[in-house]
């Protein structure tokens, strides 16, 4: 197994150790590297985990502890001697411990991160021993790891077969949204691979609406290495408020261990990146930090913080010298917009607003504010957080690329093509846009009435098209109206085949 990802670490090997000497830890390498699995009982779990304050590494950054202790607060674990009811319980509320679900959310659609995909494939064994531990300290044997790369999916059955464990393999779809917790759930469940729209706590309704422990792939990496070394030996890297080391994807091609408190500047010259325009840190959830704010950033949640940052699912994307800022924000812009469920109206419509507004700007006719309102308007009122997390990442864009932005307005532009430097996912093929035949286009105006999210009219009644892949939840839309144009204008092109409108 040959990995295209280049790994290596700052300050010594934890969840990356034997990565050196081997390409793939087997189970005999696993335990010549790491040792023997050990389970501590649940109370322990818990007081190593808030010991050393351990967050998830999926980009929330929720307490460990507090998960395990939701999940046990559902059921009858094993280190307690009896069923003691929590304040307002009701007796017969609690399930048996061996409901209980562990989930391994190994869904990794952002197109810049590749630190889950290198766990599965490289070091399998360390995310089972983690999953085994809190299924352990649970007493459950449901752990369940949901991935949707298919090199990923195949080092783990290997190693499951290996340790001949009951746990089984759940592929996802590949999308951005993919990871959200609910929509994982959902996945495992059989359902609609979508977040949910209402907030339902995995905890108390998750797998087969079991309690469910649902957690990133690095976040039981971590477990496995804090039970393995102890809370005092694991806290001897990082800081004293955030202890540990993290996995770090720079530029979407380099995986680096680094313990918390590093440079980001370090992290950047280890790998030979220079800072270039800007930074994004976090992803595309995350946030842009000009030259200047990315010197001083430290790998930390209050280092990123105070430079108005974030450390997310420590996804580090330089922007390279040469390509134009604006028009690489635009070009993400228009794929977060693409990428949404189209559940609410914040994803329906607001997104494409922001896009329209992006356009606008990248072409002198629009104004930052503008995109500052399309991007707050919908701001906590999605069914999920990818409204909120994209409109973070443009309106940190609209302040590090000021000056980018500031030629686009006076000039139409800033001289510089797009190169497209951030990563995306390879086509597929089965990506469509919405095209107009002008030779044919008589204005009437009804495509933007079927299909609002897509098309706008624009002052002489001519319809403008928002230039983003077809969202999967629009396809059936967008054939309606491509079926009811009346002058046989509207068609899909670039991958669905090209479909001109037919009367019949």
């Amino acid at each position: 197994m040959t990995s295209p990802i280049a790994v290596s670490n700052i300050g010594g090997p934890r969840l990356t150790l034997g990565f050196d000497r081997f390409e793939r830890l087997d189970l005999e390498r696993h335990l010549a590297v790491h040792g023997k699995l050990f389970t501590p009982v649940l109370d322990d779990l818990v007081k190593m985990a808030e010991q050393v304050d351990m967050r998830g590494r999926g980009g929330a950054g929720f307490p460990f502890a507090r998960k395990l202790m939701a999940v046990a607060a559902q059921i009858d674990y094993p280190s307690s001697e009896e069923a003691v009811l929590l304040p307002g319980e009701k007796e017969g509320r609690r399930r048996s411990s061996e409901d209980a679900v562990v989930v391994v959310n190994g869904a990794e659609g952002e197109p810049g991160s590749a630190k889950d995909k290198v766990l599965l494939n490289r070091a399998p064994h360390l995310v089972l021993d983690g999953a085994a531990i809190a299924a352990t300290a649970l007493g459950t044997q449901r752990i369940i790891v949901a991935v949707e790369d298919d090199e990923a999916a195949r080092s783990v059955r290997a190693a499951i077969s290996e340790r001949r464990m009951p746990a089984r393999v759940v592929r996802l779809t590949e999308r951005f949204i993919s990871g959200e917790s609910g929509a994982v759930i959902r996945a495992i469940n059989g359902e609609n691979p979508i977040p949910p729209g209402v907030k339902v706590r995995a905890s108390d309704s998750g797998v087969d609406g079991f309690p469910t422990l649902l957690s990133n792939t690095e976040t039981f990496a971590q477990l496995a290495v804090l039970t393995s070394l102890g809370a005092d030996l694991y806290a001897s890297a990082g800081t004293e408020e955030e202890p540990g080391t993290t996995l770090l994807t720079i530029g979407g091609t380099q995986v680096v261990e680094a313990p918390y408190g590093t440079p980001l500047q370090e992290v950047l010259d280890h790998c030979d990146v220079p800072p270039g325009q800007g930074v994004l840190v976090g992803g595309y959830h995350g946030m842009w930090l000009d030259p200047q704010k990315a010197s001083l950033a430290t790998l930390s949640r209050s280092g990123m913080r105070q430079v108005g940052g974030t450390v997310g699912a420590g996804i580090i994307l330089p922007l390279t010298q040469g390509t134009c800022p604006l028009g690489e924000v635009t070009r993400i812009a228009s794929y977060l917009a693409a990428q949404s469920s189209g559940q609410c109206g914040p994803c329906r419509l607001g997104l494409p607003d922001v896009v329209r507004t992006l356009n606008a700007l990248n072409d002198g006719s629009g104004f930052v504010d503008d995109v500052r309102r399309a991007a707050g308007i919908g701001r906590g009122r999605g069914a999920c957080s990818h409204p909120d997390g994209t409109a973070r990442f443009v309106l940190s864009a609209v302040d590090a690329f000021e000056a980018d932005i500031e030629m686009h307005r006076y000039g139409g532009s800033c001289g510089l093509p797009v190169f497209g430097v951030l990563p995306l996912p390879v086509p597929t093929g089965s990506e469509g846009r919405v095209a107009i035949d002008w030779s044919r286009c008589d204005g009437h105006g009804l495509c933007a009435y079927l299909v609002p999210e897509l098309i706008q009219l624009d002052r002489y009644g001519f319809p403008v098209v928002l230039g983003t892949d077809i969202p999967a939840w629009m396809e059936r839309d967008v054939q309606r109206a491509v079926a009811m144009c009346p002058a046989l204008a509207l068609r899909v092109t670039n991958g669905m085949t090209e479909a001109p409108a037919r009367r019949s």
